[in-house]
Formats: C-alpha cells, sequence, structure tokens
C-alpha cells in the first residue's frame, strides 16, 4: 500500500507543479473530496469541482518546495507527512490523509497544517 500512496504523491507533486488540469483529475474519482483542512465546511466535491478549486487556490509553478514522503498506509487509507516552503518564507507543517479506491485513485483527501510556532504556552 506505501507504494501506492508514493506513486499517488508523485503523480500529485506533478500536478502541483503543472496545475494542469488532467494531471488533477487523474488523482481524483469522479465522486472525491477535498478539505483544505478538517474543519473545511464546503470541500471541493467531485472531480471537477476539485479541479475548480484547484485552480482557483494554485500556486505558481516554482513558488513553492515540497518534502516529504507516506507516513502510514492501512485499508485504503494513506498519510503523507510533509514540509511546505513557500517563496514568500511561509513554512507549513502538512499531514495529509487520503482514502484510496482499488485503482489507486484518491475519494477524499483531508489536509491538516500548521505554521511553526509555540504550541503549548508556559502556565503560571
Amino acid at each position: 500500500m506505501n507504494e501506492m500512496v508514493q506513486k499517488w504523491l508523485d503523480d500529485y507533486l506533478r500536478a502541483w507543479s503543472t496545475n494542469d488540469p488532467d494531471d488533477i483529475r487523474a488523482l481524483f474519482t469522479d465522486d472525491a473530496t477535498y478539505a483544505g483542512g478538517p474543519f473545511d465546511p464546503e470541500p471541493w466535491i467531485g472531480r471537477e469541482g476539485i479541479v475548480e478549486g484547484w485552480l482557483a487556490h494554485r500556486d505558481e509553478p516554482g513558488s513553492w518546495t515540497f518534502t516529504g514522503a507516506p507516513l502510514a498506509s492501512s485499508d485504503g487509507v494513506g498519510v503523507v507527512q510533509g514540509r511546505t516552503d513557500y517563496d514568500d518564507d511561509s513554512v507549513y507543517a502538512n499531514l495529509w490523509v487520503i482514502t484510496f479506491a482499488d485503482d489507486g485513485r484518491a475519494r477524499s483527501f483531508v489536509e491538516w497544517y500548521m505554521q511553526p510556532g509555540p504550541v503549548r504556552e508556559d502556565q503560571e
């Protein structure tokens, strides 16, 4: 299963780099959902909805770098851990939770991310 997650990640990074609608479409099933966060009230729904949302919020090629790899996979669910650095000096730690169809395309994608900073404040 980790090989499938790695292949999907490689394909996702290609789509992110090109913003080509066909590269994006190839990642998702017809009825897939894409949530920009775990509490996203309006995830992108359906392959065409995902393409539309992606392109409306696209990152320009060359404006970011991503380092990461599959962290875990089991029973059709994969988790990718990564880090995204943008040219404007913003940095994000990422966890992506992907539910896969049998053919290796994503049925759902949920991104968890955070920026650097203190997790806990010292309490007195």
